[in-house]
């Protein structure tokens, strides 16, 4: 370093002119050009033949370092090592002729080490090292003077400010845009709850077409796969697929678990994440290299107990995917794993319901009415033998199975009435109950009777009258199948809040305690009907004296 040549008032007023061009340092809130703004006034407050501005990270282990005078501003980063961090953590001024190639080399690549004079001013705020300010000479130049390295390190006390701000303002920025992308994340997945608990009948690929639709535009994901595996079996199949560029992620449709990358990840249940693709992974099919994709990331589908499926997806983004993208695929591929077992486990629940309600069927046909009508084939027998010997009791005979089949036509018909489906077709309550009145009347040969002080109930909302129109429905079929009752009365009435209808037959009856929740009287459904609406439902009956079920739903005049 040169001693001092300039006068005090020439070095005052060099102060008092980086004093001026410091101020607008703390206006710039972009780092990279904060740092090459500083880098440049170094330059030329010293005439250096180049500078460069490295900042520090929150541990002190990497450095990212911006050559801003003699180099193209191109940020570099990395870690610290070895003697690196003499000069990178230093916390006094360093003004050297004698620096280690390595040095120069990180942080001046272009200068190939040509250097006569070297300088370097560390940042400091509040006793914390925040980076430093690096100045050098080539071969030929003045050596730095002790007026430089006072002017440096004057501007340095403005840099460490500014930088400090800078940093700050990046944190902040960088929360308000994490938690922008979190509720934007929240609001993505609370949609397509909604959505998909719309339709309860929604099968998997509609989940998974409405979903991937979704989170493809969201993420703007290139393409996205879906394979699951098939019930009882350790096979992955491909049941998704959406892209308009990529034909295939991989050469295969199926794979087994543990087979290729896709049955790696069902078998681990872990995901994959592939930065270069193609290179890495050899079952990747030949289009993923052709439209240039960046990455592509595998997740596992978990149900509560295993793997059900893999979801793979590719980007040709310049930036890969970060930590809290990764995060939301991982939350979105988890959810998509519940709702599809939950679905599987739906259909597996009709399954063994309509599996019971066969056997249930085939019990009753075998119990009451095939014995039945083997009952009036061995009367007819009888009556042959008789025919021409005691004809009287042969006619007796003929008039007993004539009387058996038309009681078991009337238990056919109460099966049929019992299993086929009822619908208000532009009807209000009271129609439809006189219409199963009707057709129940005809079909069981019962004596039926409807009361009602309202003739219509047209105010009684659709999803209600619907629900009263069922509980109707299988009260009348209990009535004829299980009760044997002769006569039956329904009645219709509404109140100030609630619309009641009440079902009663002088039948058999039974327990009610053994019998509320048995398939056979279907009175589950009968209850579940009514609460799913907000309304109940209350069941008298006991052996041999009869039934009644009263139930309500609410019920405002006006309401529709």
């Amino acid at each position: 370093m040169k001693p001092s040549s300039l006068t005090c008032e020439q070095l005052q007023e060099r102060l008092a002119a980086l004093h001026r061009a410091s101020l607008e340092l703390v206006q710039n809130v972009s780092l990279d050009s904060l740092l090459q703004h500083i880098g440049k006034i170094a330059c030329n407050q010293v005439d250096a033949s180049a500078s460069a501005v490295g900042i520090l990270d929150d541990k002190g282990d990497t450095i990212r370092i911006l050559p801003t005078c003699g180099d193209p501003p191109q940020a570099q980063e990395g870690i610290i090592f070895g003697i690196e961090r003499d000069y990178f953590h230093s916390s006094k001024t360093i003004c050297d002729d004698q620096i280690p190639p390595e040095i120069t080399k990180r942080l001046f690549p272009k200068l190939d080490g040509r250097v006569s004079s070297f300088m370097g001013v560390p940042l400091i705020r509040s006793g914390q090292v925040l980076g430093q300010i690096y100045l050098v000479k080539n071969h030929g130049s003045k050596a730095f003077s002790a007026e430089d390295c006072q002017v440096i390190e004057t501007l340095a006390g403005y840099a460490a400010a500014a930088v400090y701000n800078a940093r700050l303002y990046e944190r902040l920025a960088e929360r308000e845009r994490l938690l922008t992308q979190r509720n934007d994340n929240q609001a993505l997945l609370n949609e397509l709850a909604t959505t998909l608990n719309i339709d309860s009948g929604s099968d998997v690929d509609e989940i998974l077409r409405r979903s991937m639709i979704k989170v493809m535009e969201y993420l703007h994901l290139e393409v996205a796969e879906v394979f699951l595996l098939q019930e009882d079996s350790n096979t992955l199949k491909l049941v998704f697929r959406r892209s308009d560029k990529i034909s295939s992620l991989w050469t295969q449709s199926q794979y087994y678990t543990g087979e290729g990358t896709v049955g790696e990840v069902a078998k681990i249940g872990q995901p994959i994440l592939i930065s270069s693709p193609g290179r890495v992974r050899p079952d990747l099919d030949p289009s993923v290299l052709q439209h240039g994709l960046k990455e592509v990331v595998c997740f596992p589908l978990s149900g509560q107990k295993r793997v059900l499926g893999v979801l793979c997806v590719g980007t040709d983004h310049a930036k890969p995917l970060d930590e809290l993208e990764m995060q939301f695929l991982s939350t979105i591929s988890s959810w998509l794993g519940i709702a599809i077992e939950n679905v599987r486990l739906n259909i597996q629940q009709r399954r063994l319901a309509v599996l019971e309600e066969r056997e249930r069927i085939g019990m009753d046909l075998h119990d009451g009415i095939i014995q039945s009508i083997y009952a009036v084939g061995l009367t007819l027998e009888h009556a042959r033998i008789l025919l021409e010997e005691k004809s009287d009791q042969a006619i007796e005979r003929i008039n007993q199975a004539i009387d058996g089949l038309n009681n078991t036509i009337r238990d056919i018909r109460t099966y049929i009435l019992d299993l086929r489906p009822r619908q208000l077709h532009g009807e209000d309550l009271m129609q439809g109950v006189q219409r199963l009145v009707n057709e129940f009347r005809a079909n069981t040969l019962v004596d039926v009777e409807l009361h009602s002080p309202v003739n219509s109930m047209r105010d009684l909302p659709q999803t209600h009258a619907i629900t009263l129109f069922h509980i109707c429905q299988e009260a009348l079929a209990n009535a004829a199948k299980h009760a044997r009752a002769d006569r039956v009365v329904v009645t219709v009435w509404s109140t100030a809040d609630r619309a009641l209808l009440e079902v009663s037959d002088n039948g058999r009856g039974f327990d009610v305690d053994q019998s509320k929740f048995t398939l056979g009287h279907g009175l589950s459904n009968i209850q579940t009907r009514a609460r799913s609406v907000g309304g109940d439902v209350e069941i008298t009956s006991e052996p041999f004296g009869g039934t009644t079920i009263l139930a309500w739903v609410p019920f405002r005049r006006g309401e529709k």
